[in-house]
């Protein structure tokens, strides 16, 4: 047998988070715990019925069988243009929309258009790992932005170095954001897109939760900012706004030049989305506002049982206005793994490491809202059981709890 070496770019990589809390996860359940899993955001519930419903009717069609184009059919795009125009009056032409295969493929490519070796991304830290990855794929180097509970969990651009600056070509941002669940403004993206103007900076930003949020907040769009248009580019999935994970369908939409290359990229790389998964994606953005409705509502009810039970636990959190994540700080200065370890081994319940989202994420958990109402209580009940939570008085951790992400 020929001797077999992995790529560098391979080696540097740890296990790739979600990978190991599935093993984690099997490992438990084959050893016969009742593992209640809030470790990764994938919805528990079905996805809608009318949009499977045209997911059926679209497979059936012969024109749907074949080899799909790489931008995306001509019908989604104008209905995602469509959709960001009355969500957030952001006129988008179809033509700087493209499909994608799910938008952790959208982000994963981007990278590649636009990066040298020696280039530098801008990269928040927690922060979903994939834009770690993709920077390090496309052979450049991440300089890290520090997102802090007492900056709200936002970045501090100033902060950047101007060594950093001359060699940066991209910033990733994600609001509202996972794993923290904070949230920004438009007065913040205002800033955003003045700072890279300024410093000729393409931001990327990851909208992936947009539509799950709380208390009647409405998550903004960085396209919305007067110039946005000549340096951002946005990133939408439908796999948590409509339970469709498993369909792999998501659209970028902003600056056409940087739409243009990843669409350049994708076709060179992948062949389409089925377009049978586009006419599903289809009635979902024009008549699933109901089940957006629906979905927010019950996400919100079971964050309300969490935090509940949080605050009689006295664990420190910060309170999530979007996404469907609830941050939590390990108790008693515990290692956010050790904590995770001992919660599922002890508790039967399953968390995401802060530490899988950057350095910055120890001393921290993740709890997604995935399982029933009843779970949520059945987890709050097992965790006051659990032979490691915190004590002390139960106000001064409540005083302590960070406040909303919303920037002011």
């Amino acid at each position: 047998m020929i001797k077999l070496e992995l790529a560098d770019r391979l080696k540097e990589l740890p296990a790739y988070l979600f990978v190991r809390l599935g093993e984690m996860k099997n490992q438990a359940l084959a050893n016969g715990v009742d593992v209640i899993d809030l470790g990764i955001g994938d919805p528990d519930q079905p996805t809608p019925l009318h949009i499977r419903r045209a997911l059926k009717r679209a497979v059936d069609h012969p024109d749907n069988l074949r080899y799909p184009s790489s931008y995306g059919m001509k019908r989604f795009r104008e209905a995602a243009a469509t959709w960001m125009e009355l969500r957030f009056q952001v006129a988008v032409p179809p033509k700087d929309v493209v499909a994608l295969i799910g938008s952790k493929e959208g982000l994963a490519h981007f990278p590649l258009a636009f990066l040298n070796p020696g280039d530098i991304t801008l990269v928040p830290s927690p922060a979903y790992p994939v834009y770690r990855i993709a920077t390090r794929f496309a052979g450049g180097e991440v300089f890290t932005l520090p997102l802090l509970p007492e900056k709200r969990f936002l970045p501090d651009l100033e902060s950047v170095p101007k060594t950093v600056l001359r060699r940066a070509k991209l910033l990733f941002l994600n609001y509202p954001n996972n794993p923290t669940g904070a949230t920004a403004d438009l007065e913040f993206f205002e800033r955003v897109v003045a700072f890279a103007r300024k410093y000729d900076l393409i931001v990327a930003h990851d909208a992936a939760y947009s539509e799950i949020a709380f208390d009647g907040y409405e998550p903004p769009s960085i396209l919305q900012i007067p110039g946005a248009r000549e340096c951002a580019i946005e990133f939408h999935s439908l796999s948590k706004t409509f339970n469709m994970t498993g369909f792999r369908i998501g659209f970028a939409a902003g600056c056409p030049e940087l739409v243009a290359a990843l669409g350049k990229i994708k076709s060179n790389l992948d062949s389409g989305q089925f377009q049978a998964v586009q006419w599903a994606a289809v009635e979902a953005l024009e008549n699933g506002g109901k089940d957006v409705r629906t979905i927010r509502a019950r996400y919100q009810a079971r964050r309300d049982i969490l935090l509940q039970g949080l605050d009689h636990l006295r664990l420190e959190y910060q309170k999530p206005r979007g996404s469907f994540y609830v941050w939590v700080k390990t108790p008693g200065g515990m290692r956010s793994e050790e904590f995770v370890g001992r919660l599922l081994a002890e508790a039967g319940i399953m968390c995401a490491p802060g530490t899988g989202y950057g350095p910055e994420g120890e001393g921290f958990f993740r709890m997604a809202l995935v399982v029933s109402e009843a779970r949520m209580r059945e987890a709050v009940k097992r965790m006051g059981k659990f032979s490691i939570h915190p004590t002390g008085p139960p106000a001064a951790a409540s005083q302590k709890r960070a406040e909303p992400a919303a920037a002011r």
